[in-house]
């Protein structure tokens, strides 16, 4: 790496090797960024790579699985260790399923993947980021976040939507801890994006508007720049967002109570 590139700022983002997450590596690259790619396919970063490289850019391999603890160390110490300036928490899985019926590891991997390992790579790099007086972590979370109340015809999601709103509340409480530091989080809701994601987990959106990668991750830089925590990359108007969060916070104030709601008294 020469002396140039040695000065920039480094960014870390995981699910590097297709998709939303490629997609940031490449823009974040074009923005004067190094990048350390992390992914599980050794041959999909080593192209993603080559092309930063033919660029200009400069990105850092690290082949990891971060559905297992040795995976999430691995990189949570390179988080740890390096000067970290934006840390993209991307990888995931659906692994869609009646949760009656989702194997054990099955379940324990996407756990790792889409709760433990955002959580713990923030808590690695945010020390660092305190410390200089600046950096971003983007959780990439979906709009399956916001689907509690509904049921079919989306497919069954119970453990799938229930970590990407984990991913929610954790951004927005974290984002208040650290207001004023210099540092940003935002936990980013894409709805459909054309990526190999719905693919792998045997989903059918034929016919359903999809959204780019590139679109995401263009809504998500402009979102931090606007201070946006939560960022829904096509919803036209942040009213219903807005009318969620105040709901959130009415609910809470009026629980604060120490009687019986009337409703379960004889």
């Amino acid at each position: 790496m020469s002396s140039k590139a040695a000065e920039r700022p480094w960014t870390l983002v995981t699910g590097a090797s297709s998709g939303i997450g490629a997609e940031y590596a490449r823009r974040l690259a074009s923005m004067g960024y190094n990048v350390i790619g992390v992914a599980r396919r050794a041959d999909r970063l080593e192209v993603l790579a080559q092309e930063l490289a033919g660029g200009g850019g400069a990105m850092r391999q690290l082949v990891a699985d971060l559905s297992t603890h040795e995976g999430i160390d691995a990189v949570a110490a390179v988080c740890r260790d390096e000067a970290i300036e934006m840390l993209v928490n991307n990888a995931g899985e659906g692994r869609y399923g009646a949760f009656a019926e989702v194997s054990a590891d099955d379940l324990s991997g996407l756990l790792e993947l889409n709760a433990h390992a955002p959580i713990a790579l923030s808590r690695a790099a945010l020390p660092g980021m305190l410390a200089r007086g600046r950096g971003d972590i983007v959780n990439v979370s979906s709009m399956f976040a916001f689907t509690g109340s509904i049921g079919g015809p989306l497919p069954k999601r119970a453990v799938y939507a229930g970590t990407k709103r984990l991913l929610v509340t954790f951004s927005q409480l974290l984002a208040t801890e650290v207001a004023g530091t210099g540092v940003r989080v935002q936990a980013l809701c894409p709805s459909i994006v054309t990526t190999e994601f719905h693919a792998k987990v045997g989903a059918d959106l034929s016919g359903r508007p999809q959204t780019g990668p590139d679109v995401v991750v263009t809504a998500s830089l402009r979102g931090l720049d606007r201070g946006e925590v939560v960022c829904a990359p096509v919803l036209p108007d942040l009213m219903p967002l807005e009318r969620a969060f105040e709901a959130e916070s009415e609910l809470f104030a009026a629980s604060r109570s120490d009687q019986l709601a009337e409703r379960y008294r004889d």
